[in-house]
């Protein structure tokens, strides 16, 4: 008989994880639900709310942006950025 490679029964699997959240509904789009066309980079609530408290630039995947706003929010990070108007990171 072959010699069984990988897991064996006692291991568990990928997918019988426990604590997963996993489905539930995505998050709609803030810019989206607002009518927003172009994300400005003079909009210091909208632009703080995508940045986490070190000062990174948060994922689509968290702030529920689509892809058009992520990409338009992070262009308008960037620039605010250069311009002084935000941090590259934080204080501490």
């Amino acid at each position: 008989m072959a010699k069984q490679r990988g897991r064996t029964s006692t291991q568990s699997r990928r997918r019988d994880r426990k604590g997963q959240g996993g489905g539930g509904r995505r998050k709609s789009c803030q810019f989206c639900r607002d009518k927003v066309d172009i994300v400005d980079y003079k909009d210091f609530g909208a632009l703080r709310r995508a940045m986490s408290e070190k000062g990174k630039i948060r994922s689509a995947r968290i702030t529920g942006n689509c892809r058009r706003h992520q990409r338009q929010l992070a262009i308008a990070i960037k620039r605010a950025r250069e311009l002084g108007l935000l941090p590259y990171v934080s204080d501490r």
